[in-house]
């Protein structure tokens, strides 16, 4: 009919949940309306439990404080940061969808060279509904993008590609630096656009960036464990980094993908550099052994589910980290219950009300 226009439904409408981390009044839902008001929210408040957190009209989500983390998990909630960044991983737990995407709350949404607002979430579908190439790499990117494909003397018997479970995007304005970086280049802002997205090639750790990234949570759901950081712990802002590093040992063992490029968000203000500096500090010292150990990480043939492999990792960073320091102990301690918590919310067969959460979080 002339004139008369159809609203397209939403990729993945039902299948992918919306995970944000905050302390505060999610004013800048507004910005994203057109692109997430589609989608569930799982917010997870991190500090005070008895402040209200203000959510726009018209969302559809549910509110986790840490009352309701402890109450859900009991015992088990230990394994949940508490003022960090890192207490988003909860809502990973807790969701039933198969599709996660999770942003901070200081990101906008983003502008092409063109002017035209980006619609991250859908960028990111697109890059988890596409295979990965880690085997061997495609000199034009992304072989499966419109317009792209396999350069000569690709092997086609590797053109199939392997199941994507990372998708991890980018940020314009205020890059993704530590401390350091921050003291010495603080009026750099990340202006270049690069119109591209790849395969991590198998065998290769990155720096994964919590603040825009998407994950097929049935893939790689149980290895998104963003540690113990923050409050009471040696350490901070290595988050989500520890699950990247886990989880790209996972993927490469299981044979699944991880693409990082677009989508950009505008990561709109820089953190306090010398806040970030005793956060870190010991986590700058601590990777220069830690990413060795990853590096040299195989797990073992009969390591079929996530789980299985996160567990094994875990007697790993057990036995070899613990020398660099006790917290090490610790954090594998964590990782396991993280496992037995993630499996008592996520049961598989029959009987899945083993651990019921639908009478509890606040809204």
């Amino acid at each position: 009919m002339a004139g008369s226009s159809v609203t397209p439904t939403p990729l993945l409408k039902d299948e992918l949940d919306i995970v944000i981390p905050t302390i505060r009044n999610l004013d800048f839902l507004e910005m994203w309306r057109p692109f997430f008001q589609p989608y569930h929210l799982i917010i997870v408040q991190d500090g005070d439990p008895s402040k209200t957190i203000k959510v726009p009209e018209g969302f559809d989500y549910e509110l986790y404080n840490r009352n309701d983390i402890n109450r859900i998990l009991g015992p088990k909630a230990s394994c949940i940061s508490f003022k960090d960044s890192a207490c988003r991983c909860f809502g990973y737990m807790v969701s039933k969808k198969k599709y996660i995407y999770t942003i901070d709350d200081d990101c906008f949404v983003a502008k092409d060279p063109s002017g035209k607002d980006i619609n991250a979430l859908e960028q990111h579908i697109k890059n988890l509904l596409c295979p990965s190439t880690p085997h061997f790499f495609n000199t034009l990117y992304d072989p499966y993008r419109e317009g792209a494909d396999f350069v000569r003397g690709y092997p086609f018997s590797m053109r199939e590609g392997v199941p994507t479970a990372v998708s991890h995007g980018l940020w314009l304005n205020i890059p993704d630096y530590d401390a350091p970086t921050q003291l010495v280049k603080p009026r750099e802002r990340n202006t270049r656009y690069v119109d591209a997205v790849m395969t991590i090639p198998k065998g290769t750790l990155f720096p994964m960036c919590g603040m825009n990234l998407a994950f097929d949570r049935e893939l790689i759901g149980p290895a998104m464990y963003f540690g113990l950081m923050g409050d009471g712990q040696p350490i901070g802002r290595y988050d989500d980094m520890w699950a990247g590093w886990c989880i790209k040992v996972i993927c490469d063992h299981l044979g699944l993908g991880v693409k990082t490029g677009l989508p950009y968000i505008w990561h709109s203000k820089a953190s306090n550099p010398f806040v970030n500096l005793k956060k870190e500090y010991k986590g700058i010292y601590w990777q220069e052994e830690i990413i060795p150990f990853f590096q040299s990480a195989t797990l073992p043939k009969d390591c079929t589910s996530v789980q299985q492999c996160y567990i094994e990792l875990s007697k790993q960073v057990k036995d070899k980290l613990s020398k660099v320091d006790p917290y090490f102990t610790k954090l594998a301690d964590a990782m396991v219950t993280w496992i037995e918590a993630w499996d008592e919310l996520n049961p598989t067969g029959e009987g899945l009300a083993k651990l019921s959460i639908s009478n509890g979080p606040a809204k």
